[in-house]
């Protein structure tokens, strides 16, 4: 009765599919060859990507190579170009990075923000306070250290046309705020984008960790051919633009406060190359070293010592006059944010200064996307899209505004309330400099100058470490998402970064930085603008997915004539299972006794109406799974596996109360999203046949849902 049922079922179904006409499917093709291929994918070892290596080096080494032989003609490029940005694409810097913001923040409070980045049935990796202590350290870098003296002061004596006087009151709150809008929601949505989109295509889908995985809605698995290895020489280009960009601030930096410490040349360029090759240097050991456990605890130690040194400007500093400033810039902001995020100052006579700050900050924070999305990414296996975009907006954006504030202030309220003059001339003629004179108005200056001086050491030397990492991943192919590149692709990328550092220093210094930013990443902002539409499409696909899970099905038939007969004992048997919490080796049969020929049945079925279909289990029935592959359309997946878990304190066993265990197991079902959090347990081999077609028509109404969008 069973098998003639099963089989009248499948006969309707199956004339279903095969009356619909297939359309708009290219990208669900991508979705059902996806698990299949990557499932293969991942089994190979990972190895270097020859194209996307060769050109990606190719191009930058020529970049260095152009600069470093004429680095005052260089210079004058770099500005005419960063001219030229000011005049032509400022206002699409200034709309698309406000897109950004838009985006993540309403995928975050739609409906699609519960998805999981990952299975249905993965849980985060690591716990809130660890996630959040991950997440704070990506907010601290050596550039916060570099500007955030120098920025204010020189928005105080230099305002933007049209606004405050210099050196007023006005001037100053103005110059918070627009601190605060260059280091705020802005920059910090364009990381959330890259690693939203990484960690959704790599945890969810299995795709790989890089940059070509967001393309696969609408490529499908040509990510793996030309146009994936174009994405990636994209990335890495406008990566290591990027990273020498912050390493060069780095030099200068370090630099200045060794000049302070030792009267040090500040700009001897054989003392920032003699800089540059010794960090560089560390940094790769410590990549290929292995030793992850010393990083980490050398990471902590420098945030330890940053928020100490924090605590420090702001105990020793006018403490209550610094707090009611920082509430009050954060105010300023939230009220301002809105409209200065279109303020192009059209009205005003024409300036450097749109491009010298707001758009430079803009191109900074996309071309390091790469590297940070992929940290993040990589740390936030499990959380859903919600979680992730509010931990990554909120999380890094408190320590980094109250760092900027406190600094900031103290430098402002010196300036005009103690005339100290030369602290804001410092600001605009040596800014890495001016950090330092900062430290002079305060207690104990040689320790805490020295002590400067090695918290951005180390933040030079981890921050090489890490992006040294993410070049070789990006340069290899087959990888899985935990997996790192070979260690001669650390030091190939670690010498690469540094020459390009000294390149750019080489060529002007902090103008010729910011030009390059701002020239490399144009045209790696429409690559992301592209990789938000991907995510977008995917995302609603999901949705389609959903929907379809929910669609009314006919109820099941009874469990056998017995059940109908003596109601009484099925409800009974629905009590004993209730208070039963079954061994490994209980469940495992269960698997091999009525799942599995269960399975059979379908299968068989399955095959006399010609579907491809695939019948997979392990030796010891721990997993059993059917897969129906479905031409151009996705693959059914439907997979009963074997799941344990910490036993309740209320668990009976009434036979041996003494022998219980801390677990008890789970026949739980799999769709392709992951676990559906139910047992079979005690299903008769209708209920589990039923419950198979129950979720082959879910699966064919959610194609119809596609195909009819």
């Amino acid at each position: 009765m069973a098998l003639y049922r099963l089989k009248k079922e499948i006969s309707v179904v199956h004339t279903t599919i095969k009356s619909t006409a297939i359309a708009h499917l290219e990208n669900e093709q991508n979705l059902n060859n996806n698990n299949v291929k990557n499932d293969l994918k991942s089994s190979k070892k990972m190895k270097i990507s020859k194209p996307v290596l060769i050109i990606s080096a190719l191009l930058i080494l020529l970049f260095d190579l152009i600069v470093m032989s004429n680095p005052k003609a260089s210079e004058l490029w770099f500005l005419r170009a960063q001219t030229w940005a000011s005049n032509s694409v400022a206002w699409y810097y200034m709309l698309v990075v406000t897109v950004y913001l838009l985006f993540v923040g309403g995928i975050a409070i739609s409906k699609y923000g519960n998805i999981r980045l990952g299975r249905d049935h993965d849980k985060p990796e690591f716990s809130y306070l660890s996630w959040a202590g991950m997440l704070f350290s990506a907010g601290i870098g050596i550039t916060l250290l570099f500007f955030c003296v120098s920025e204010p002061l020189t928005h105080l004596l230099f305002p933007p046309a049209g606004s405050a006087d210099p050196v007023t009151q006005e001037a100053s709150r103005a110059a918070m705020q627009t601190v605060f809008l260059h280091w705020g929601l802005h920059g910090w949505s364009v990381f959330a984008l890259v690693g939203m989109v990484l960690a959704y295509f790599a945890y969810r889908y299995r795709l790989p960790l890089t940059m070509r995985s967001g393309l696969y809605p609408f490529i499908g698995n040509r990510i793996y051919g030309s146009i994936g290895h174009g994405v990636e020489i994209f990335a890495i280009v406008a990566t290591v633009v990027g990273l020498s960009t912050d390493m060069g601030f780095g030099v200068l930096f370090i630099n200045a406060g060794l000049t302070h410490l030792i009267d040090l040349p500040s700009d001897n360029p054989y003392i920032q190359s003699a800089l540059v090759a010794t960090m560089m240097t560390l940094a790769v050991i410590v990549a290929i070293s292995g030793v992850e456990k010393g990083i980490k605890y050398l990471s902590n130690l420098n945030i330890l010592l940053a928020c100490l040194f924090l605590l420090f400007i702001l105990f020793t500093g006018p403490t209550l006059r610094l707090l009611n400033l920082m509430v009050q810039n954060l105010g300023d902001y939230l009220a301002v944010v809105v409209p200065k995020s279109f303020d192009l100052y059209a009205h005003d006579e024409p300036s450097s200064w749109l491009a010298d700050w707001t758009i430079f900050y803009w191109a900074w924070w996309i071309s390091w996307s790469p590297f940070v999305g992929m940290f993040i990414a990589r740390i936030s296996k499990g959380r859903t899209i919600r979680e992730f975009v509010l931990g990554v907006l909120f999380i890094p954006l408190g320590f980094t505004l109250a760092w900027l504030s406190i600094f900031g202030n103290s430098a402002l309220e010196q300036v005009l309330y103690q005339g100290t003059v030369e602290l804001g001339e410092l600001a605009v003629s040596a800014p890495a400099a001016s950090f330092f004179q900062l430290l002079e108005s305060y207690p104990m200056t040689s320790v805490i100058v020295g002590l400067c001086v090695v918290i951005g050491f180390i933040f030079f030397i981890t921050s090489g470490d890490s992006s040294t990492v993410v070049l070789s991943n990006l340069s290899c192919e087959n990888g899985k998402p935990d997996e790192d590149g070979p260690k001669s692709l650390r030091v190939f990328w670690g010498a690469v970064i540094a020459l390009t550092t000294l390149g750019l220093l080489l060529a002007g210094s902090v103008d010729s930085l910011k030009a390059a930013v701002v020239l490399m990443s144009l045209p790696f902002s429409f690559l992301l603008l592209i990789l938000m539409l991907g995510l977008h499409r995917a995302l609603y696909l999901e949705g389609c997915r959903q929907e379809s899970l929910q669609h009314t099905l006919p109820p099941a038939v009874a469990n056998s004539d017995e059940d109908v007969l003596a109601p009484t004992a099925s409800w009974r048997a629905r009590i004993s299972k209730t208070v039963h919490f079954p061994t490994r080796k209980t469940v495992r049969l269960f698997m091999k006794n009525s799942v599995y020929p269960a399975f059979e049945e379908v299968y068989k079925a399955f095959e006399e109406k010609g579907l491809d279909v695939a019948l997979e289990s392990t030796d010891e029935y721990d997993e059993i799974g059917l897969k129906v592959r479905m031409g151009d359309e996705r693959t059914f997946r439907y997979k009963v596996v074997v799941t344990g878990y910490q036993k309740p304190s209320f668990a009976l066993n009434l036979l041996h109360p003494a022998s219980q265990k801390e677990q008890y197991y789970r026949a739980e079902v799999h769709l392709i999203e992951g676990s559906q959090d139910y047992d079979l347990l005690n299903y008769s081999l209708e209920q589990i046949i039923n419950d198979i077609l129950n979720q082959y028509e879910r699966h064919i109404q959610y194609l119809h849902l596609v195909r009819e969008s």
